[in-house]
C-alpha cells in the first residue's frame, strides 16, 4: 500500500489505520468517529486527502476536452474558479464525480476520487488523443492535499496567510502562500461546514511545517485530525454522494440526483442523449434519503430495500447520524417511491425495520 506524506503524523496520533484507494489511511484516532465528526460541526478539523488525483490539463483544446468528458459546462468557469462535475460514459453511466479547476487561460486541474486515478487518468488521455493541442499530464504523487474544514477553520487560517480568505467564494480559490508554503487555497470540501482545501507541493520538513503551523494556530478552535470514518458521516449527513456507492458506471446523473450540475443545453458531451431521454422521460428509480423509524437496526449498504413484501432497491449508504441520533442512508427506489413521507423497510436478520424516505440534505 501506498503511504501518504502525512502517514508518520497519523500513526504517532494513534490513527487506527486501513486500506483505502490503494493507500493507509487513518479511518479513527482514539477520540472516535463521534467526536471527531462534532469537532468539524462545532470547530475545526484536518482531513488528510492526499489519495486524492490531481491532472493537470493545459493547451487550447483543454476546454473542449473538458466539455466532451464532463456534465457540467466549464465554459462558465474563470480563473480562480471551481466547479462540482462528473464524468460520463457514452451510455450515461458515471465514471466519476470530480472537481474542475481553471488555472488560467487554457489550463485546467481535474481532482479526482483517489480509487479511481489509473481509471479516470486512462479514459481522459484516451479522449485527448483525439484532440490537437491538449496535454493531460497526472501529478497525483507530487501533491499533497489536507481538507481544513468546521465553523472555525477561517479564523485558524487565516492568522496563516495574506490571502483574505474571507473574500474567497465557495468554490473559489487562490494562489498563496500559508506558513510560508505556496498552495492553492481553494475553498471546497466535502463535510458541508465552511472550509478549505490546501494543495501543496513539498518534501516531508515542507509537509512538518504546514501541519505544525496549522495545528499551532488552531489549538484555541480545538483543532484534530479527522479520519475517513467521520468524514463518511460529515457527508452522509448532507446527502453527498460518494463514488463506488451511491454513483457508479451503473448510475446516470438524473437518478442519482446530479441533475443540477448536468448541463444538456451547453452541446453534445459523452452521454448526453441517454442523459437527455432520461431526463425527458423522467427516470424510473431515483437516489432518496431515509431516516430509520426504528433504534433497532444501523443502515448499512447492501441491505435490501423493501415495499409491500418486494425488494425494490438496495442500501448504498447508511449508518448513524451523530448529529440527529438515529440511522441514515441513501438508496435507490422506483420513482414512484420517492416521494418525502413514503414508507419502507429495510431488510436485516431476517426480517424488516420501518423507514421513511425524507428530503435531503438530512441536516
Amino acid at each position: 500500500m501506498k503511504h501518504t506524506i502525512f502517514h508518520p503524523m497519523h500513526t504517532a496520533a494513534g490513527a487506527k489505520m486501513v486500506s483505502f484507494a490503494g493507500f493507509e489511511m487513518p479511518i479513527q484516532y482514539p477520540t472516535g468517529i463521534l467526536e471527531e465528526h462534532r469537532i468539524v460541526r462545532t470547530g475545526v478539523g484536518v482531513f488528510d486527502v492526499s489519495h486524492m488525483g490531481e491532472f493537470d490539463v493545459q493547451g487550447t483544446d483543454a476546454l473542449a476536452l473538458i466539455q466532451k468528458l464532463t456534465v457540467n459546462d466549464a465554459s462558465k468557469l474563470a480563473p480562480g474558479k471551481a466547479q462540482y462535475s462528473a464524468l460520463t460514459r457514452p451510455n450515461g453511466g458515471i465514471v466519476d464525480d470530480l472537481l474542475v479547476y481553471m488555472r488560467g487561460e487554457n489550463h485546467y486541474m481535474l481532482v479526482v476520487n483517489g480509487a479511481n486515478i489509473d481509471k479516470d487518468l486512462a479514459w481522459v488521455q484516451e479522449h485527448a488523443a483525439g484532440f490537437a493541442n491538449v496535454t493531460v499530464v497526472d501529478e497525483s504523487d507530487g501533491i499533497h492535499l489536507l481538507a481544513v474544514q468546521g465553523p472555525k477553520s477561517i479564523a485558524t487560517l487565516q492568522t496563516l496567510t495574506d490571502a483574505n480568505l474571507e473574500e474567497v467564494p465557495y468554490y473559489g480559490f487562490v494562489d498563496g502562500a500559508l506558513a510560508g508554503v505556496p498552495m492553492i487555497l481553494s475553498r471546497t470540501g466535502y463535510t458541508g461546514e465552511i472550509g478549505f482545501e490546501l494543495y501543496f507541493r513539498g518534501d516531508a520538513a515542507v509537509a512538518s511545517t504546514v501541519v505544525t503551523a496549522l495545528f499551532e494556530a488552531g489549538k484555541e478552535h480545538g483543532i484534530a485530525w479527522i479520519g475517513l470514518g467521520a468524514r463518511d458521516t460529515l457527508r452522509l449527513e448532507k446527502g453527498y454522494c460518494l463514488y463506488g456507492n451511491d454513483i457508479t458506471d451503473d448510475t446516470n446523473p438524473i437518478e442519482a440526483g446530479l441533475g443540477w450540475i448536468t448541463k444538456l443545453a451547453k452541446g453534445e458531451f459523452n452521454g448526453s442523449d441517454v442523459i437527455a431521454k432520461v431526463k425527458a422521460d423522467g427516470p424510473t428509480r431515483k437516489l432518496v434519503g431515509f431516516v430509520m423509524r426504528t433504534e433497532k437496526l444501523i443502515p448499512r449498504n447492501g441491505y435490501p430495500i423493501v415495499a409491500n413484501g418486494v425488494t425494490v432497491g438496495h442500501v448504498t449508504s447508511g449508518n448513524t447520524s451523530p448529529g440527529l441520533g438515529v440511522g441514515i442512508g441513501l438508496g435507490y427506489v422506483p420513482t414512484e417511491l420517492s416521494a418525502p413521507g413514503t414508507m419502507i423497510e429495510l431488510s436485516a436478520r431476517n426480517t424488516t425495520f420501518p423507514a421513511e424516505v425524507v428530503k435531503i440534505p438530512f441536516l
